[in-house]
């Protein structure tokens, strides 16, 4: 592997979970008898999904085996299942969201449009702040924002990587950067929200103005910069330094991994249940399922290599490998970004006026 960017000041905090996990056997069973039967009678769950297809798939096919569910689901970015559930207003053609960012999470719950339900499993999440005030969502995993590079690109330009977010506005890097759409990716929306919260409202819209005339491309989701960074078609992305790893571990060594040095946020994955879901007893039954170590330990086997948020969970060594420096993180306010995200995505196009363009890929 090459060089990682980063410091490794988080890995023993990572180390420490990965040691506690293994001392405790992962449940055999996640969710009471009683709730097992009731959901085994409506007999059907639909999941929107909006982590990657590969665990996205593995989880559901996992979940339908155990408890005999039938079992449908769809892949769709964040910003789609937001916008989906908010049309569909109280009456959803799924019963439960599993993975991708919060911020779409936290617009649902200010317009009401997932259920509060108090997880019997949610004791085992490692902190407070990994799960909504009122039980309308639960973090399943996190990720750190940051920079994936294209260090043999940059050598042939004769280019430094960046370091800071403010390195992304230099002009040597004019149409060498990729990041997603707000309109459809959530890892956009927290990128917003990570400036406004790190540099006051205006002054981000005006880093945006600027930024955006280095952008090459808006993809339609969050993970779409990482996957270009490899194959030479992006030579900056920004997103979620997983991703980077999962391309890294594809056999791609010309990436590097960059937590910004001014600092950075991360994401929650998370899981909920929609208001007005069909089944709603076997959608409670996902949600113990999603915070058991049966399902968050599938997630390294099937490409995602996140940091997990659950105590008795099994961190995969291919994160901690890459030692990401989790400590260079802001306090994120996710009571703001729950008030506040729809607003400040309007305010990001309003900003860019007539820059936003073609670039905004939408598939």
């Amino acid at each position: 592997m090459k060089r990682v960017l980063s410091a490794i000041a988080g890995l023993a905090v990572v180390l420490a979970f990965a040691s506690c996990s293994k001392k405790e056997a992962a449940p055999q069973e996640t969710a009471s008898s009683e709730l097992i039967e009731a959901a085994k009678a409506e007999g059907a769950l639909t999941v929107y999904g909006s982590c990657e297809e590969e665990y996205l798939s593995a989880a559901v096919k996992t979940f339908e085996a155990k408890y005999g569910i039938p079992t449908k689901y769809q892949r769709l970015s964040t910003s789609e299942v937001f916008t989906k559930i908010k049309e569909e207003n109280g009456n959803p053609s799924a019963d439960v969201w599993f993975g991708g960012t919060t911020d779409p999470y936290n617009e649902a719950v200010a317009k009401g449009l997932l259920e509060s339900y108090d997880a019997e499993n949610a004791k085992n999440l490692i902190s407070p702040d990994y799960k909504d005030s009122t039980n309308c969502w639960f973090g399943i995993y996190k990720g750190i924002l940051g920079f994936m590079v294209d260090q043999e690109e940059l050598a042939a330009r004769k280019l430094e990587a960046p370091k800071t977010w403010d390195d992304l506005l230099k002009p040597e890097y004019k149409g060498l950067i990729m990041l997603s759409n707000p309109n459809t990716a959530g890892t956009a929306k927290l990128v917003i929200n990570t400036m406004i919260q790190m540099k006051g409202h205006d002054a981000a819209m005006e880093y945006f103005k600027k930024l955006d005339k280095n952008i090459a491309q808006y993809t339609k989701s969050g993970s779409g910069p990482s996957k270009m960074v490899g194959p030479h078609e992006c030579v900056i992305g920004v997103g979620f330094l997983h991703d980077g790893i999962y391309q890294i571990l594809q056999g791609y060594n010309n990436i590097g991994l960059i937590v910004p040095a001014d600092g950075t946020s991360f994401e929650v994955g998370a899981t909920a249940i929609f208001k007005g879901a069909k089944h709603p007893n076997a959608a409670k039954l996902w949600i113990e399922y999603a915070l058991s170590p049966e399902c968050v330990n599938q997630a390294k086997e099937s490409g995602s290599y996140q940091f997990l948020v659950l105590s008795n969970a099994e961190q995969p060594k291919e994160a901690a490998q890459f030692g990401l420096d989790m400590n260079n993180t802001i306090k994120y306010d996710f009571e703001d970004a729950k008030k506040n995200s729809a607003k400040y995505v309007e305010d990001f196009f309003k900003a860019l006026e007539s820059a936003a363009d073609d670039r905004f890929k939408t598939k």
